[in-house]
């Protein structure tokens, strides 16, 4: 196993909450690296009879989901039996359309980090009419994939078959892709890459983290100009969150591996043109400051949106401070229009939040989240009409059963979070007031 890109064990966790309360947030550090302190390992074991029974199979229930120009919300994912479907709806409260399965390979990732993706082109651009869907297909070696892509020039009522991003087509990792149209409608597509490792070490040199990789498209994905490397050095297997900036192109937020083996964020903005470097190109700006110690992947990528006169939101995981003082946090801050931090950062009001999610219009910010109690997994938002300054904990939503991460979408001026579990997906409006 490759010990670099592991899940939490939230089972355990939730299993030793009796102990947990007593190692508190340094117990997220040991379960990502899948390895208890004595006493602890016992004690999750002794509260689990059935720690050594087979663990069923997770569902395959990671989605995207977008807002058309019409208005009407777009998901796409996997059913039960792996097939690749898009659907929509009115919005809250509404039924979801009947699923129409679409041409696509028959190993498609969809998991939380790495799920299927759907953008719309912006109307008014030369994208507009356009639909892309993205996602990882696994390949064969362990940890490999390529980056796919299914288009439609005519608002989404027929899709192509699935072709592929990169030019790179080595058999080795090409995933956790995510995509956007900037306000131009140029296309964007960037990705988690792992050539410049196998040359590293073809060469016998050492080599941090991974590399991002990006690519843009100026017909809808129907061509793509030359694969550019952002950065050296990211995380292996976390998201990456990219937001359409202000004023052209794209801007992006990765967990980064910064020397020597601290995972923390780094932003990069580049333009749509195919021959604009990334700025910056190997030196990306940090934009978080946790100084988390780390030698694997969390697999909690951080989200990122424009802020009101300029600069940026962004939530993010991680953990400050060391051993007993170690902080494991979901934390929301403010970059300035470079990336880096801007003011103070404020911590999630609940300690078991996870795999946040945010979305601004104006002075409006809202974090979306999902929290497991031991029993149910409850989706939770923090909202703010104040510009970040400022936030109120509204609670929107439990399950008992298995569930994605939650997406949050904006509409109209109206927040709205989509959240899928076993049982199917539900959109809910997020109330401000």
């Amino acid at each position: 196993m490759d010990r670099r890109c592991l899940w939490p064990r939230a089972a355990v966790l939730v299993r030793a909450r009796g102990v947990a309360a007593r190692w508190g947030a340094s117990l997220w550090v040991v379960l990502l690296l899948g390895v208890l302190p004595p006493g602890l390992a016992g004690a999750a074991s002794a509260a689990s009879p059935a720690a050594s029974a087979p663990v069923a199979t997770r569902p395959a229930l990671g989605s995207g989901v977008a807002v058309a120009p019409d208005g009407r919300l777009w998901w796409v994912g996997l059913d039960e039996v792996g097939r690749l479907f898009v659907r929509h709806t009115a919005g809250p409260g509404q039924d979801w359309s009947p699923p129409r399965w679409l041409e696509a390979d028959s190993r498609i990732s969809a998991d939380g980090e790495n799920r299927p993706k759907i953008a719309f082109g912006p109307p008014g651009t030369p994208a507009a009419g356009q639909v892309v869907i993205t996602y990882t297909q696994p390949l064969a070696r362990p940890y490999t994939g390529a980056v796919r892509l299914l288009r439609s020039s005519d608002g989404g009522e027929r899709f192509s078959a699935p072709s592929t991003v990169h030019a790179d087509r080595q058999e080795i990792t090409h995933r956790f892709d995510a995509v956007a149209f900037d306000a131009a409608g140029a296309l964007h597509v960037a990705w988690i890459d792992k050539r410049d490792v196998e040359e590293a070490r073809a060469g016998g040199r050492a080599y941090r983290g991974a590399a991002l990789y990006r690519a843009v498209s100026h017909d809808g994905g129907a061509h793509f100009g030359p694969d550019t490397r952002v950065a050296d050095h990211s995380c292996e297997c976390c998201r990456i969150a990219l937001s359409p900036a202000p004023g052209g192109g794209m801007a992006a937020l990765w967990r980064h591996v910064f020397a020597p083996n601290e995972r923390d964020h780094a932003f990069a903005r580049w333009s749509a043109s195919p021959d604009a470097p990334a700025t910056p190109s190997v030196d990306p700006v940090r934009a978080t400051e946790d100084g988390w110690r780390l030698d694997a992947c969390p697999h909690h990528g951080p989200g990122l949106s424009p802020a009101a006169g300029g600069g940026w939101h962004a939530v993010w995981f991680g953990v400050r401070g060391l051993d007993a003082q170690a902080q494991a946090a979901v934390r929301v801050g403010r970059l300035d229009g470079q990336g880096r931090p801007a003011g103070p950062v404020q911590v999630l009001p609940d300690p078991a939040a996870e795999h946040a999610d945010i979305a601004s219009a104006g002075e409006q910010v809202v974090v979306v989240w999902r929290s497991f109690d031991g029993d149910r997994t409850r989706l939770r938002a923090w909202v703010s009409t104040d510009g970040g300054r400022q936030f109120r904990l509204r609670e929107i939503d439990a399950t008992p059963l298995d569930n994605d991460h939650p997406r949050l979408l904006v509409r109209g001026g109206r927040f709205l979070v989509f959240w899928r579990t076993r049982q199917g997906a539900v959109v809910h409006d997020v109330p401000l007031s």
